[in-house]
């Protein structure tokens, strides 16, 4: 079964606040929705970046606290209780892509990012 974006983007770019100002990631369409990407920030940390099947961006750190491999845009999406996640590929932890709570260990989190998607005028400004 094929799902499409309620509101497909495909003019713009995604962008995700760092503690240096907005970063530019990609245009839209080069996120399969469901599916992830690894960004490098400026700092020299990641972060994984998703667009859900409704066309919103989020961005979490890359780095899976419970194993230290900078894994996560390489986990599997889904929703519990409305709420959407991102699965570990390794053990399997589930973080919230909103907040950035482990839903599997209330006591392990991983950092969340401001995400837009800004249009091509301001892309290009």
């Amino acid at each position: 079964m094929t799902e499409t974006l309620e509101r497909p983007l495909t003019t713009g770019t995604i962008e995700l606040r760092t503690d240096r100002g907005w970063l530019t990631v990609c245009a839209p369409s080069g996120l399969v929705p469901g599916r992830g990407v690894a960004v490098l920030l400026p700092d020299g940390g990641q972060a994984a970046v998703f667009l859900d099947r409704a066309g919103r961006p989020y961005a979490i750190g890359n780095r899976d606290p419970f194993t230290g491999a900078c894994v996560l845009s390489r986990g599997l999406t889904g929703s519990a209780d409305g709420r959407p996640y991102v699965a570990s590929p390794l053990l399997k932890q589930r973080f919230d892509l909103e907040t950035g709570a482990c839903l599997d260990d209330p006591a392990v989190s991983v950092p969340v990012y401001e995400t837009r998607v800004a249009p091509e005028a301001a892309a290009a400004a």
